[in-house]
This record gives structure tokens, sequence and C-alpha cells, in this order.
């Protein structure tokens, strides 16, 4: 891969990364509800969804999802309930107790937060099939694809790994300013709005659109 290639797939994935989805959603809920260093853990998870993600278009899978009506609604439709789960969760959280400087916050566990964010992307079929369209698109097949494909992995990585690391941490700085458990309910309320609203949309995806 060229370096002027390269600097073109960057652009593209900062243009990716930077638009709104269920990840930023799941980073920014996670950065309300739990700060910044224990919410950052739901963006490793969706890292390791989005290498999954990857290696399925790398390994020609991603192809098959394309093609099967069955593989694609399936993985659709468990992510619109997984989806609409976590929107459910968050409705229901409670607010947590503030004194002057820090929140008290509750305690999520890494392992799960990891987990959470890698079944965000995981269970977004029209990730993967995105990924089969760009990628290719950026291929020198002169040239041995693994490296390429690896190359293309770890730059998508740690530019989304910067991104949800500004809205893990925008959201963090907001639960700042949540004095009141009636702020906070809001809040929560409004991500659980948000997470209905990505089901929704993913509810609308068709094979034939992508």
């Amino acid at each position: 891969m060229s370096i002027e290639t390269w600097l073109a797939f960057f652009v593209a994935c900062w243009v990716i990364s930077l638009s709104p989805g269920a990840g930023a959603i799941a980073s920014m809920s996670s950065g309300l509800n739990y700060g910044f260093a224990r919410g950052y853990w739901t963006a490793l998870g969706l890292q390791v969804g989005l290498l999954l993600q990857i290696a399925v278009v790398a390994a020609g899978v991603g192809a098959l999802l394309a093609t099967s009506a069955l593989a694609f609604n399936l993985i659709k439709w468990f992510g619109v309930l997984y989806l609409l789960y976590l929107g459910w969760r968050q409705w229901h959280a409670q607010p947590v107790a503030m004194d002057q400087e820090v929140a008290v916050r509750p305690i999520g566990q890494p392992l799960a937060l990891v987990f959470r964010g890698f079944l965000v992307n995981v269970s977004n079929p029209k990730a993967v099939i995105f990924i089969l369209a760009v990628l290719p698109q950026f291929l020198d097949l002169n040239q041995p694809l693994l490296k390429q494909y690896g190359v293309m992995a770890l730059t998508m990585i740690a530019v989304d790994l910067v991104v949800m690391a500004g809205y893990t941490g925008l959201a963090a700085k907001v639960l700042r300013l949540l004095r009141s458990p009636q702020q906070q309910k809001l809040m929560n309320r409004t991500f659980a709005g948000l997470f209905a609203g990505a089901a929704a949309l993913l509810t609308l995806v068709r094979r034939a659109n992508v």
C-alpha cells in the first residue's frame, strides 16, 4: 500500500468513525454512567468487534453475509434486540449520589463493558458489508493482501480509539454537571431514546441498499 493510498484511507477512517452511530452512543452511555477511566472499556470492546468484522471480510465470509438473507437478518435482529435492551437498561438506570466535587459512580466490570462494546459492533451486519465495500477499494492486488488488511485494521482501530475516547470523555464531563436526580433521569432517558432510535434505524437496513 502506497503512502498516498494510506493517507486517503486514513481520512476515510476519520469520516467513518466520527459519524454518530450505535458505537458512539454506547461509548457516551458508558462515559455517563461510569466516568472516563471505567467507561472506556466499552470502546475497547468496540475495537474487538471491529477487528472481528475486518477478519470476516478478509476471510471472504463478508461476501456470504452480503448474499445470504438469512444470515443478514439473524444478525440484524439480534442487533435490534440488543440495542433495545441497552435502551431499557439506560431508561431504568438510577441516579447516582453527588458530593461537591466527585460523582459516586456505579461500578462497571471491565470485562462486562468490553463484551457490551463487542456485541454492539458485531451485531450490525451493515458494518460488515460496509467494510466489505470500502476496504477493497484501497487494496493493491499486486501486493500481499494479509499485510494490507493488517495495516488497515490497525489504522481503523487507532482512529476509532481516539474518537471513542472523545465521545466517552465528553459524556464523563457532562456527568459532573448533573447535580440533581431529575437532571440525571432526563439524561438517562435521553440516551435510552438514542439506543431505541439506533435500533429503529437498524430495522430499516436492507441488503439491497448496501
